[in-house]
């Protein structure tokens, strides 16, 4: 029987696990949790985006997203405003208090990122931040779509 560790899957799944831990625990005193700074990360990038680009684009069950979205307009950190394009919908958008709350959040991820990625040099983090781009995303060249 092969070693878990020789399975890179595993590997994978291990290093999830312990990323999840840490960037939970950082992000606990902000009162998020790695799926609501994900969700946040991704508004800062977009004038808003409707709760089904939410879910495709992060990749999170539909029925998740708007317990999330509940949870972070709760907390004052967005808001779902009418969709100028289709008034029938609406769109989640990043208040001023959620782009401050990300400021702050993103330095505590740095920390979590600075601490995982610790035995490795400036090169290897980058050929692996490229690898992990091609692999999440499914895309030989590497190029995200998020």
């Amino acid at each position: 029987m092969r070693a878990l560790h020789a399975d890179t899957g595993y590997l994978l799944y291990r290093l999830g696990l312990r990323s999840g831990s840490l960037f939970n625990s950082a992000l606990e005193q902000h009162g998020l949790r790695l799926r609501h700074y994900a969700l946040l990360r991704y508004l800062a990038t977009v004038e808003g985006a409707r709760q089904r680009e939410l879910s495709s684009r992060l990749g999170y069950d539909p029925s998740a997203i708007v317990g999330l979205v509940d949870d972070l307009q709760r907390l004052g950190l967005t808001e779902r405003r009418p969709d100028p394009g289709d008034r029938r919908n609406r769109i989640v958008v990043l208040t001023e208090e959620g782009r401050k709350l990300l400021r702050d959040s993103d330095r505590d991820a740095a920390h979590v990122t600075e601490r995982l990625l610790a035995p490795l040099d400036e090169e290897q983090r980058r050929a692996l931040h490229e690898l992990l781009l091609r692999v999440t995303e499914g895309r030989p060249d590497g190029q995200s779509t998020l």
